[in-house]
């Protein structure tokens, strides 16, 4: 009997954002694999728990796997850096799994978000499957994205009548909104990125900590509003030791 691995999207924050799939799927998993993140704080840790907890009927194994340090932040070759570090991790999840899973038992991986977007998480494992000598069954389970609970709170549509959005890193965005594009959903922004762009015509929808109790929203012209993001950001962020922030700019059309 083959392995299985189950990737289950929990949401942007909020435990009852995970859907019933996702809910069927953690009763039936054996073992959960926890990545823990470098320097990854209680509250981050906690959060998981409380998924587990809440849409978990009985015990659960857990097999934690620290992650390898990050050091493309630093690094003077991106790419190679980003290759490196997702080696590391498949070398790492390959000798668990084929460790702490047996034959006809199914492991799963709890995925912020939606495990299609801006996640590596399905990325490695296909190349696990690939380079496995043993098959890998998987199940990949849709979670609400941090992209769609923005808009969600906003109460705004993602896309506007025959226009296309853009999704895409902040590192892309250092020269301002591309020529054609009217709707860009901004992620990764460690730089504060929006405030360094021309915000002539922009309007921003900014939002941190999505779903959970620390929840911020700031929206408005992107002239007017980006220092009030900047201050509040950098508090919040002091306080907590991290950030998960996402936005939104929209040019606005006449």
């Amino acid at each position: 009997m083959s392995r299985e691995l189950a990737l289950i999207g929990i949401g942007a924050g909020d435990p009852d954002w995970v859907t019933l799939q996702a809910v069927a799927a953690l009763q039936q998993l054996d073992v959960l694999f926890v990545v823990l993140k470098e320097q990854e704080l209680d509250d981050l840790v906690e959060a998981r728990q409380v998924v587990v907890e809440r849409h978990r009927t009985r015990p659960l194994r857990t097999v934690e796997l620290r992650d390898p340090p990050r050091p493309w932040r630093t690094a003077p070759d991106y790419p190679a850096a980003v290759a490196r570090w997702r080696e590391q991790r498949l070398e790492q999840w390959g000798a668990a799994i084929s460790s702490e899973l047996g034959h006809g038992q199914t492991g799963g991986f709890l995925v912020w978000g939606d495990p299609s977007l801006f996640e590596s998480t399905l990325a490695i494992v296909q190349e696990l499957r690939r380079t496995s000598p043993e098959p890998i069954e998987l199940r990949v389970i849709p979670g609400v994205s941090c992209v769609h609970a923005l808009t969600a709170r906003f109460q705004i549509p993602l896309n506007r009548q025959g226009r296309a959005v853009q999704i895409a890193p902040a590192r892309l965005l250092a020269d301002g909104v591309p020529a054609g594009v009217d709707d860009v959903v901004v992620m990764l922004d460690g730089r504060q990125t929006f405030a360094a762009i021309d915000p002539t015509g922009l309007d921003i929808f900014w939002g941190a900590y999505l779903g959970t109790p620390d929840e911020i929203l700031i929206a408005g012209d992107l002239a007017q509003v980006r220092q009030r993001i900047l201050t509040v950001r950098a508090e919040a962020a002091a306080g907590k030791g991290w950030m998960f922030d996402t936005y939104l700019l929209r040019r606005r059309i006449s």
